[in-house]
Protein backbone atom coordinates (compact mmCIF):
# COMPACT_ATOMS: atom_id res chain seq x y z
CA UNK A 1 0.00 0.00 0.00
CA UNK A 2 1.07 3.55 -0.77
CA UNK A 3 -0.43 6.44 1.19
CA UNK A 4 -0.16 10.06 0.05
CA UNK A 5 -1.12 12.93 2.32
CA UNK A 6 -3.10 15.67 0.61
CA UNK A 7 -4.14 17.76 3.65
CA UNK A 8 -6.39 17.67 6.71
CA UNK A 9 -8.54 14.53 6.24
CA UNK A 10 -7.71 14.04 2.55
CA UNK A 11 -5.56 11.08 1.47
CA UNK A 12 -4.82 9.03 -1.62
CA UNK A 13 -4.44 5.31 -0.96
CA UNK A 14 -3.00 3.13 -3.72
CA UNK A 15 -3.11 -0.63 -3.30
CA UNK A 16 -3.83 -3.70 -5.38
CA UNK A 17 -3.66 -1.63 -8.59
CA UNK A 18 -6.51 0.51 -7.28
CA UNK A 19 -6.58 4.15 -6.16
CA UNK A 20 -8.90 5.28 -3.36
CA UNK A 21 -9.50 8.97 -2.71
CA UNK A 22 -10.36 9.50 0.96
CA UNK A 23 -12.40 12.46 2.26
CA UNK A 24 -11.22 14.87 -0.45
CA UNK A 25 -11.01 18.64 0.01
CA UNK A 26 -9.06 19.88 -3.00
CA UNK A 27 -10.53 23.26 -3.95
CA UNK A 28 -11.89 26.44 -2.41
CA UNK A 29 -12.58 27.12 1.23
CA UNK A 30 -13.91 24.81 3.90
CA UNK A 31 -17.16 26.17 5.33
CA UNK A 32 -19.39 24.35 7.80
CA UNK A 33 -23.14 24.29 7.17
CA UNK A 34 -22.78 26.95 4.45
CA UNK A 35 -22.03 29.62 7.07
CA UNK A 36 -18.63 31.36 6.54
CA UNK A 37 -19.23 33.57 9.59
CA UNK A 38 -19.24 30.43 11.74
CA UNK A 39 -16.14 28.69 10.33
CA UNK A 40 -14.06 29.22 7.22
CA UNK A 41 -10.70 27.62 6.45
CA UNK A 42 -8.24 27.79 3.57
CA UNK A 43 -5.20 25.67 2.77
CA UNK A 44 -1.90 27.37 3.64
CA UNK A 45 -0.22 25.19 1.04
CA UNK A 46 -2.19 24.47 -2.14
CA UNK A 47 -3.09 20.76 -2.37
CA UNK A 48 -0.86 18.73 -4.68
CA UNK A 49 -3.93 17.70 -6.68
CA UNK A 50 -6.89 19.49 -8.13
CA UNK A 51 -9.91 17.46 -9.21
CA UNK A 52 -8.58 17.71 -12.75
CA UNK A 53 -4.98 16.62 -12.00
CA UNK A 54 -5.76 13.58 -9.86
CA UNK A 55 -4.58 10.21 -11.14
CA UNK A 56 -7.26 7.75 -12.18
CA UNK A 57 -9.49 7.19 -9.15
CA UNK A 58 -11.23 3.84 -8.71
CA UNK A 59 -13.20 4.75 -5.58
CA UNK A 60 -14.08 7.75 -3.43
CA UNK A 61 -14.29 6.79 0.26
CA UNK A 62 -16.15 9.14 2.61
CA UNK A 63 -16.14 8.63 6.36
CA UNK A 64 -18.67 11.32 7.23
CA UNK A 65 -21.21 13.69 5.74
CA UNK A 66 -19.70 16.75 7.43
CA UNK A 67 -18.11 19.37 5.19
CA UNK A 68 -14.52 18.50 6.14
CA UNK A 69 -15.07 14.94 4.91
CA UNK A 70 -17.69 15.34 2.17
CA UNK A 71 -16.58 18.68 0.69
CA UNK A 72 -19.29 19.56 -1.80
CA UNK A 73 -17.28 22.00 -3.99
CA UNK A 74 -14.59 19.33 -4.47
CA UNK A 75 -17.04 16.50 -5.08
CA UNK A 76 -18.94 18.65 -7.57
CA UNK A 77 -15.82 18.81 -9.77
CA UNK A 78 -15.13 15.07 -9.73
CA UNK A 79 -16.38 12.60 -12.33
CA UNK A 80 -19.88 11.55 -11.25
CA UNK A 81 -19.26 8.04 -12.60
CA UNK A 82 -16.56 7.30 -9.99
CA UNK A 83 -17.96 4.78 -7.49
CA UNK A 84 -18.47 6.13 -3.96
CA UNK A 85 -18.58 4.27 -0.66
CA UNK A 86 -19.58 6.27 2.39
CA UNK A 87 -21.51 6.56 5.58
CA UNK A 88 -25.28 6.90 5.29
CA UNK A 89 -25.10 10.69 5.54
CA UNK A 90 -22.14 10.98 3.15
CA UNK A 91 -23.94 8.80 0.60
CA UNK A 92 -26.88 11.19 0.69
CA UNK A 93 -24.54 14.12 -0.07
CA UNK A 94 -23.03 12.53 -3.18
CA UNK A 95 -26.38 11.28 -4.46
CA UNK A 96 -27.65 14.86 -4.31
CA UNK A 97 -24.61 15.88 -6.38
CA UNK A 98 -25.48 13.36 -9.08
CA UNK A 99 -23.04 10.50 -8.45
CA UNK A 100 -24.46 7.40 -10.07
CA UNK A 101 -22.77 4.50 -8.24
CA UNK A 102 -23.10 5.09 -4.51
CA UNK A 103 -23.07 2.55 -1.71
CA UNK A 104 -23.89 3.49 1.86
CA UNK A 105 -22.26 1.23 4.44
CA UNK A 106 -23.49 0.82 7.98
CA UNK A 107 -21.02 -0.35 10.66
CA UNK A 108 -19.74 -3.89 10.03
CA UNK A 109 -20.91 -3.90 6.42
CA UNK A 110 -18.29 -4.52 3.74
CA UNK A 111 -17.52 -3.46 0.18
CA UNK A 112 -15.06 -5.02 -2.27
CA UNK A 113 -12.70 -3.22 -4.67
CA UNK A 114 -10.59 -5.69 -6.63
CA UNK A 115 -8.51 -7.55 -4.05
CA UNK A 116 -9.25 -4.92 -1.38
CA UNK A 117 -11.94 -5.27 1.26
CA UNK A 118 -13.39 -2.15 2.87
CA UNK A 119 -15.09 -2.78 6.21
CA UNK A 120 -17.11 0.03 7.77
CA UNK A 121 -16.74 0.22 11.55
CA UNK A 122 -18.49 2.49 14.07
CA UNK A 123 -17.09 6.01 13.80
CA UNK A 124 -18.04 9.40 15.15
CA UNK A 125 -21.51 10.06 16.50
CA UNK A 126 -22.16 13.66 15.47
CA UNK A 127 -25.92 13.64 15.74
CA UNK A 128 -25.87 10.43 13.70
CA UNK A 129 -23.58 7.44 13.23
CA UNK A 130 -20.61 7.99 10.93
CA UNK A 131 -17.93 5.51 9.83
CA UNK A 132 -14.35 4.52 10.28
CA UNK A 133 -12.90 1.95 7.86
CA UNK A 134 -10.64 -1.07 7.88
CA UNK A 135 -9.11 -1.43 4.41
CA UNK A 136 -7.42 -4.78 3.93
CA UNK A 137 -5.49 -6.25 1.03
CA UNK A 138 -3.68 -9.55 0.56
CA UNK A 139 -0.69 -8.33 2.61
CA UNK A 140 -1.52 -5.05 4.36
CA UNK A 141 -4.34 -3.66 6.52
CA UNK A 142 -5.07 -0.02 7.36
CA UNK A 143 -7.53 1.33 9.93
CA UNK A 144 -8.82 4.86 9.31
CA UNK A 145 -10.70 6.80 11.97
CA UNK A 146 -10.76 10.61 11.66
CA UNK A 147 -12.33 11.39 15.06
CA UNK A 148 -12.35 9.03 18.07
CA UNK A 149 -12.14 5.25 18.14
CA UNK A 150 -14.26 3.54 20.80
CA UNK A 151 -12.58 0.80 22.83
CA UNK A 152 -15.21 -1.79 21.91
CA UNK A 153 -14.63 -1.06 18.21
CA UNK A 154 -10.88 -1.44 18.69
CA UNK A 155 -11.35 -4.80 20.41
CA UNK A 156 -13.54 -6.12 17.62
CA UNK A 157 -11.04 -4.97 15.00
CA UNK A 158 -8.20 -6.63 16.94
CA UNK A 159 -10.11 -9.92 16.96
CA UNK A 160 -10.48 -9.90 13.17
CA UNK A 161 -7.36 -8.16 11.83
CA UNK A 162 -3.69 -7.55 12.33
CA UNK A 163 -3.56 -3.80 11.62
CA UNK A 164 -0.37 -2.67 9.89
CA UNK A 165 -1.18 1.04 9.81
CA UNK A 166 -3.32 3.33 11.95
CA UNK A 167 -4.50 6.49 10.20
CA UNK A 168 -5.90 8.46 13.14
CA UNK A 169 -5.57 11.85 14.83
CA UNK A 170 -2.86 12.26 17.46
CA UNK A 171 -3.52 15.98 18.05
CA UNK A 172 -6.98 16.38 19.50
CA UNK A 173 -9.68 19.01 19.47
CA UNK A 174 -12.14 19.80 22.24
CA UNK A 175 -15.34 21.82 21.92
CA UNK A 176 -17.36 23.51 24.67
CA UNK A 177 -20.09 21.16 25.96
CA UNK A 178 -18.99 18.39 23.59
CA UNK A 179 -15.55 17.73 25.05
CA UNK A 180 -12.90 15.85 23.05
CA UNK A 181 -14.17 15.23 19.51
CA UNK A 182 -10.82 14.41 17.89
CA UNK A 183 -8.55 12.10 19.83
CA UNK A 184 -5.44 13.62 21.35
CA UNK A 185 -2.17 11.92 22.31
CA UNK A 186 -3.53 9.87 25.23
CA UNK A 187 -6.50 8.42 23.35
CA UNK A 188 -4.33 7.77 20.28
CA UNK A 189 -1.88 5.85 22.48
CA UNK A 190 -4.75 3.77 23.81
CA UNK A 191 -5.57 2.70 20.24
CA UNK A 192 -1.91 1.83 19.64
CA UNK A 193 -1.84 -0.32 22.79
CA UNK A 194 -4.94 -2.22 21.70
CA UNK A 195 -4.08 -2.79 18.03
CA UNK A 196 -0.25 -2.75 18.18
CA UNK A 197 0.21 -1.62 14.56
CA UNK A 198 3.48 -1.51 12.67
CA UNK A 199 2.95 2.20 11.93
CA UNK A 200 0.77 5.13 12.98
CA UNK A 201 0.18 8.03 10.59
CA UNK A 202 -1.47 11.19 11.97
CA UNK A 203 -4.48 12.56 10.15
CA UNK A 204 -6.44 15.78 10.71
CA UNK A 205 -3.27 17.81 11.28
CA UNK A 206 -4.24 21.45 10.84
CA UNK A 207 -2.14 23.43 8.37
CA UNK A 208 -4.86 25.96 7.62
CA UNK A 209 -5.78 29.60 7.92
CA UNK A 210 -9.00 29.68 9.92
CA UNK A 211 -11.46 32.41 10.82
CA UNK A 212 -15.00 32.75 12.11
CA UNK A 213 -16.97 32.63 15.34
CA UNK A 214 -16.26 28.99 16.20
CA UNK A 215 -12.42 28.65 16.00
CA UNK A 216 -11.62 30.65 19.20
CA UNK A 217 -13.72 28.14 21.13
CA UNK A 218 -11.89 25.09 19.78
CA UNK A 219 -9.15 23.87 22.12
CA UNK A 220 -6.19 21.93 20.71
CA UNK A 221 -5.08 18.88 22.69
CA UNK A 222 -1.42 17.92 22.59
CA UNK A 223 1.00 17.85 19.69
CA UNK A 224 2.76 15.39 17.41
CA UNK A 225 5.85 15.84 19.58
CA UNK A 226 3.90 14.96 22.73
CA UNK A 227 2.49 11.85 21.10
CA UNK A 228 5.96 10.87 19.88
CA UNK A 229 7.22 11.08 23.46
CA UNK A 230 4.42 8.86 24.73
CA UNK A 231 5.07 6.34 21.97
CA UNK A 232 8.78 6.16 22.76
CA UNK A 233 8.08 5.80 26.47
CA UNK A 234 5.71 2.90 25.77
CA UNK A 235 8.56 0.84 24.24
CA UNK A 236 6.11 -0.53 21.70
CA UNK A 237 7.45 -1.36 18.23
CA UNK A 238 4.98 0.99 16.50
CA UNK A 239 6.64 3.59 14.28
CA UNK A 240 5.33 7.15 13.96
CA UNK A 241 5.37 8.49 10.41
CA UNK A 242 4.05 12.01 9.80
CA UNK A 243 4.28 12.88 6.10
CA UNK A 244 3.99 16.49 5.02
CA UNK A 245 1.28 17.50 2.53
CA UNK A 246 2.22 15.99 -0.82
CA UNK A 247 4.51 13.31 0.64
CA UNK A 248 3.92 9.58 0.19
CA UNK A 249 4.82 6.61 2.36
CA UNK A 250 4.87 2.89 1.67
CA UNK A 251 2.98 0.73 4.13
CA UNK A 252 5.05 -2.37 4.73
CA UNK A 253 3.32 -5.49 6.06
CA UNK A 254 4.02 -6.10 9.73
CA UNK A 255 4.15 -9.84 9.32
CA UNK A 256 5.82 -11.10 6.18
Amino acid sequence: MKLTRIDLNSWLLEAGNKAILIDPWLVGTLVFYGQPWLFEATHRTPPIFTPETLPHIDLILLSQGLDDHAHRPTLARLDRSIPVVGSTVAAKVVKELGFTEVRALKPWEEAQLGTLKILAVPGAEVGHQENGYVISGPETTLYYEPHISALETQKQIAERFYVDCLLVPVVGQAFPLLGEVLMGPEKAMAVVRTLKPRMIVPTALVDLDIKGFLPPWIRSLGSVEEFSGLLKASRLATELCAPKPGESIELVPSRS
